[in-house]
């Protein structure tokens, strides 16, 4: 059986190019642009993990995973960001904290997303 992700990021440019590569190497890949949206499909196609940027328009990305943890206890979770009007590594803390297992700033390798996937799938 495939590893689901849900890959979410308002970013549509980044977002083709992390979902390409992650079905490049074998993972089923469902997209959200915002917040709100990805809880309805999770809701609706539950995945193995989630990948979230922080940073987006709508529902942002730490306001969904405090919502998706109280919905989903138990949904594993990989925060990105690039940042914002402050540094990255404050947003990538608080996800931390609302119990992201693993955070990565942008920009990250292919190698960093794919060790991340694998250490979340492990614990």
């Amino acid at each position: 059986m495939s590893v689901s992700i849900l890959l979410v990021d308002d970013d549509e440019h980044f977002r083709t190019m992390l979902c390409e590569a992650l079905t490049g190497e074998g993972y089923q890949v469902l997209e959200a642009s915002e917040g709100e949206q990805a809880i309805n499909l999770y809701a609706e196609r539950p995945t193995d993990i989630v990948i979230t940027d922080l940073i987006m328009p709508g529902k942002e990305g730490l306001e969904m995973i405090g919502e998706i943890r109280r919905l989903h206890a138990g949904v594993k979770i990989i925060a990105i960001s690039g940042g914002g009007r402050v540094n990255s590594q404050d947003y990538l803390k608080i996800a931390k904290a609302l119990g992201a297992q693993r955070v990565l700033a942008k920009p990250f390798s292919h190698c960093e997303i794919l060790e991340a996937i694998s250490q979340v799938l492990e614990h």
